[in-house]
């Protein structure tokens, strides 16, 4: 039977393995309960490890197909030690997603250094580490999958969001074609997504009710984007039958940023 869009093992028919950062909630929640739908065992992967295996005991109370684990993705060894637990549990690791992320809403001239070494620490060199770390791995093997969570900001400037976090979510993209060209000779793909403001809890936490509905306005569909949807791209990126799609960037934007 042909593995083209399942979780199954390409190279053993058996569940393909997936981990996906900052998982413990949000959209990575979403993206890791899609992928868990599909078939694939799923590592839950959060800086909060608790929440992190809550949202896993959700998925699977069993533990079998679901677990969730501390990783803090601004240390690389981290990626490292995920890595070799997962390969000790479950065998292989054939996706990752790089989710996980750090957004600050201040004023540009208020930005500090440490604030911004704070937002790009996680959102671009984690992405970085992840990348280095199981696209080594991936391609030892010759089979990977990698999806980066940029964003609308690192194309347009942010329109919500501070400097900071516009900056590492453009090296986001940037870094995508740069694995993308290196590995791919290598049978793996990197790819990343770039959505736009989402109907998610934290969105409506952090952003101005005022300014929210300011951005909405301007949305040409007029609405918040939908994070399963999000979530249904990255399985896509992530499957098998994906092989010749990489370096490309794809937007769900609502039509905020048109190119």
């Amino acid at each position: 039977m042909s593995s083209q869009g399942t979780g199954e093992d390409p190279a053993t028919d058996g569940p393909r393995v997936a981990l996906v950062t900052g998982a413990a909630g949000g959209l990575g929640g979403c993206i890791a309960e899609r992928l868990h739908s599909r078939g694939y065992r799923v590592a839950l992967t959060d800086l909060d490890a608790g929440a992190a295996a809550e949202a896993a005991a959700e998925l699977d109370p069993t533990g079998q197909n679901a677990v969730g684990l501390a990783l803090d993705v601004r240390d690389k060894d981290a990626f490292v030690r995920v890595r070799d637990e997962l390969v000790a549990c479950w065998g292989a690791v054939h996706v990752l997603v790089n989710n996980a992320g750090h957004s600050k809403i201040e004023a540009l001239m208020d930005i500090t250094p440490e604030s911004f070494s704070a937002v790009v620490d996680t959102n671009l060199n984690g992405t970085f580490y992840g990348c280095q770390v199981f696209g080594q791995y991936f391609a030892d093997r010759g089979y990977g999958r990698i999806v980066n969570i940029a964003s609308l900001a690192g194309q347009n400037g942010g329109t919500a969001t501070g400097a900071h976090y516009a900056a590492s979510k453009g090296g986001v993209a940037t870094l995508t074609k740069v694995f993308a060209r290196d590995l791919g000779p290598r049978g793996v793909t990197v790819n990343a997504i770039s959505p736009g403001p989402q109907d998610l809890p934290v969105v409506r936490r952090t952003v101005d009710p005022g300014k929210l509905a300011q951005t909405q306005a301007m949305i040409p569909v007029g609405r918040l984007g939908r994070p399963e949807f999000v979530a249904d791209m990255a399985v896509l990126l992530s499957a098998e039958h994906a092989d010749t799609v990489t370096g490309a960037c794809w937007d769900a934007n609502g039509g905020l940023y048109m190119r």
